[in-house]
């Protein structure tokens, strides 16, 4: 009840109703919650009794139902959804089903969302770039696991408006008692994770009871019908009302009179005249038009696609973010952020990703997981990775400072995707809760002795010769005689091996994937500072993942990384296994081997590659003292 003593789903509409704004043109809102809960039949049945249906798609429909449907011969609404060949045969969604339509009071783009837990990433696809979401539950099963999972991503992704459509209420003789228990144990989870108010509706999508019209079924229920309410709440306030940022996507410059500066407005109103900042190098100036395909205009608002003119020859690339002059997003390199993992591979900290946020992408690491979420019961847990469709809060490392606004206050400066290095794929999404401030006093110091004058007193060119391989694969053999020639040529050389580090500044990682991206991160970071003291660098290590070499790579500058594949069949590396360590991992006496029980990833374009099953080491060796001279890294 609420505190006057109306219903909580009267207060609720109300509450979420008294807002009304003249613009609402366009509502986008997604349907989610549990598998099999009727979230495409009641899509379907919006469009059916909506009058929605184009006469060839009802016979379609028609003759889909008899075929493949699940309505006993009649029309199942779901099939005008379910798009795909594996969806309409299993009877489920799988991906997200996107539909277009329009009624007399508004536009509506609506994401169906897949209810199984292995596709809980395609949900959070959806949410991101909906308004509301419409989060049904079957009345005769209540609140399930998935139920409070989706309804803590849709916290999670900023979604301020949550209708809970307590579906089948057919299948259970349209029972208050029933309809209250579960709306009553939603209610208060919601406020458990500050999910704001949810409005709740007991429907029918079978029967079409308070889809769109109202129907006979429940006369007890006095809120409105599902359709209606979604044609009136109002969610254009928000992003109008906040402060003005457009992430600039293309600058156009079609001739020597014109540059204008285009993207969409990510929220707030500009104007001519209005003094505005780049972001992140924070210089000011004037907008002098606001242009679109029409010509010039008054004033652009959230949503809208523009081109700005400046009154001042200001330097603004792709990426940069346009703020008015007294409200500017915050600038950071390191940050805090909610991380929603979607990769098929576990997501390992340290590990460099590429964060795109805006039209700016940028090199990343997590650095620390602070805990792990349970979104079935809220509860905040310890973890060394991520896995697939798991949320976690996390502290972020940039390469360099970004422009952004906490999630919370506005979506789309806040938030961002991360991207695999190597497959290019997207394997994460986050929202940023606040910059990191640890790192705000520290500075580079100045230093008048610099790597070139270090690399010009010992009369060489400092670099890193990267040895990867698997164990046994004569690694290390190679790399100490390759130190002894530049000793015996007059060069300053240290060679890092993977054993010897882990006696000591590695002493603390084990062999998990987790401890082995650290354990190269750690090595990569103390080879540049030995590049930087002008040495040649010898590093012998298994480094079995592709990501941490190239992290090693891009820790010096071009030219002074080699990467060396030093390679033999896994049977020529079990022969030479003086140490018995294949024997002690076939045996399951050592676990996460590489090779054996984890994975090696070979170099794909390597600067050298050694064949220690066809030459012998010393020759091998040569190979690359000439590799070094042909890049005129060593003197003659």
């Amino acid at each position: 009840m609420a505190d006057d003593g109306r219903t909580f789903d009267a207060a609720a509409t109300e509450a979420v109703l008294s807002g009304k704004a003249a613009e609402r043109d366009l509502l986008r809102f997604l349907t989610c919650g549990s598998v099999d809960d009727g979230k495409s039949t009641l899509i379907g049945r919006v469009l059916y009794d909506s009058k929605l249906i184009f006469e060839d798609q009802l016979k379609t429909l028609e003759r889909d139902s008899k075929a493949r449907g699940n309505a006993g011969g009649a029309l199942d609404l779901s099939l005008l959804v379910d798009g795909l060949q594996a969806e309409r045969e299993q009877g489920i969604t799988i991906d997200v089903a996107w539909r277009h339509f329009t009624t007399d009071r508004r536009k509506f783009i609506v994401a169906d969302t897949p209810g199984h837990e292995q596709y809980t990433r395609n949900m959070a696809t959806g949410a991101s770039n909906a308004d509301l979401a419409v989060l049904l539950v079957d009345a005769r099963k209540g609140v399930l696991v998935q139920t409070r999972r989706h309804a803590t991503i849709a916290r999670l992704m900023g979604l301020r408006h949550v209708v809970v459509a307590i579906n089948k209420m057919d299948l259970v003789g349209y029972d208050r008692a029933t309809y209250e228990a579960i709306r009553d144990d939603f209610v208060a989870f919601a406020r458990e994770i500050d999910l704001p108010e949810p409005v709740c509706i007991p429907v029918s999508a079978l029967m079409g009871d308070n889809v769109v019209n109202r129907g006979d079924g429940m006369p007890w229920y006095d809120g409105p019908a599902l359709l209606p309410f979604l044609e009136e709440v109002d969610v254009v306030q928000t992003s109008t009302q906040t402060p003005f940022r457009l992430p600039v996507q293309w600058v156009n410059r079609p001739n020597l009179d014109f540059r204008g500066y285009c993207g969409t407005l990510a929220s707030g109103r500009v104007r001519p005249g209005d003094r505005i900042v780049v972001n992140p190098s924070g210089r000011e100036t004037t907008v002098a038009r606001v242009v679109d395909f029409n010509g010039d205009r008054a004033e652009a608002i959230a949503g809208e696609s523009i081109t700005l003119t400046l009154a001042d020859e200001v330097d603004v690339a792709r990426g940069d973010l346009l703020s008015p002059a007294d409200a500017r997003p915050q600038v950071a390199d390191q940050m805090a952020a909610h991380i929603i993992w979607m990769g098929e591979d576990p997501m390992l900290p340290e590990r460099s990703y590429l964060l795109k946020i805006g039209h700016t992408t940028v090199p990343a690491q997590i650095t620390e997981i602070k805990y792990r979420l349970d979104v079935n019961t809220h509860s905040k847990l310890a973890a060394k990775h991520l896995d697939l469709n798991e949320v976690a809060f996390c502290n972020l490392s940039l390469a360099r400072p970004v422009p952004f606004d906490p999630y919370e206050e506005n979506r789309g400066t806040g938030g961002f995707i991360l991207i695999d290095r190597t497959t290019h794929q997207t394997v994460g999404c986050g929202m940023i809760s606040f910059g990191l401030r640890r790192a705000s006093n520290i500075h580079w110091q100045a230093l008048e002795v610099d790597k070139a004058a270090r690399a010009h007193q010992k009369h060489q060119k400092p670099c890193v010769l990267w040895f990867t391989g698997l164990s046994g694969a004569g690694k290390s053999t190679v790399a100490n005689l390759v130190e002894k020639r530049l000793m015996a040529m007059g060069h300053h050389s240290y060679l890092l091996d993977g054993d010897n580090v882990r006696h000591g500044l590695n002493r603390d990682l084990g062999f998990t994937a987790e401890d082995r991206v650290e354990n190269v991160r750690r090595v990569a970071e103390v080879s540049s500072l030995f590049v930087d003291a002008g040495l040649i660098v010898l590093v012998s290590f298994i480094s079995p993942f592709r990501a941490e070499r190239r992290l090693a790579r891009e820790k010096v500058a071009a030219g002074e990384f080699l990467e060396v594949f030093v390679d033999a069949p896994l049977e020529v590396c079990e022969q030479r296994d003086v140490k018995g360590l294949y024997k002690k991992a076939r045996a399951g006496e050592i676990k996460n081997f590489t090779g054996i029980d984890s994975d090696y990833e070979p170099p794909e374009a390597p600067e050298l590659h050694l064949r220690t099953d066809q030459a012998e080491p010393d020759e091998l060796a040569d190979q690359v003292i000439q590799a070094l001279r042909a890049r005129g890294l060593l003197r003659e």
